[in-house]
């Protein structure tokens, strides 16, 4: 999905009044979120937003072959970044972080494959959906009232957008960056299983 160029600035202004404690790396929150062995030859970053459709369908049709084929292999460690489209997603980016890392990736696994249901239901409120995945998986009202209003996390988190965006040229979501040890390969779009496939490989042989 393409970003607005106002979005992109409004993201882009915010996240320059970033706590300096973010850029020390100290909040335990902010660490990596991946899946994969840590030495693996590729490592791919994965850049998403929660409310994307095309970061959904990508979810739904290529990760769990690739979390099978190239992830519980050995071949790829994938890990991923934070690239929220709007005031939702940031926020649900956030729930996302705050919980036991171990539950990290069941929990996107859900937003992204009930998005219909929580963030564009007609007529519904995308935040007390929210609020109610989140207490599925284990995080009180107060908890999640309390993230809610947690600038600072919103601003780390829109920090590393924008950092996505001068370091990757990140534009759209999903965006991936496919590095090996001698080469790197960025690429934009939802990718089928044998394009994720191929570039991993190219890196690979560099």
């Amino acid at each position: 999905m393409r970003l607005p160029r106002r979005t992109l600035l409004a993201a882009t202004a915010l996240a320059a009044t970033a706590p300096a404690l973010h850029a020390q790396g100290t909040d335990p929150r902010m660490a990596e979120r991946g899946i994969g062995r840590p030495d693996a030859p590729v490592k791919v970053m994965e850049f998403f937003s929660l409310t994307c459709s095309h970061c959904a369908a990508f979810h739904r049709d290529t990760y769990p072959r690739v979390k099978r084929e190239l992830v519980e292999t050995g071949a790829v460690r994938l890990i991923w970044r934070d690239f929220p489209l709007d005031q939702v997603a940031l926020t649900a980016a956030a729930v996302a972080r705050s919980l036991p890392a171990e539950r990290y990736e069941g929990f996107i696994g859900t937003l992204l494959t009930t998005q219909d249901r929580w963030a564009f239901s007609r007529g519904g409120d995308p935040i007390a959906e929210l609020a109610k995945l989140a207490a599925l998986a284990g995080m009180s009202r107060a908890q999640f009232d309390q993230v809610q209003a947690d600038e600072g996390l919103k601003r780390a988190i829109l920090g590393d957008r924008a950092m996505a965006e001068r370091e990757f040229d990140v534009r759209a979501t999903p965006s991936f960056s496919f590095q090996g040890r001698q080469k790197t390969v960025n690429q934009s779009g939802n990718l089928s299983f044998d394009r994720f496939a191929q570039l991993a490989t190219e890196v690979r042989q560099a």
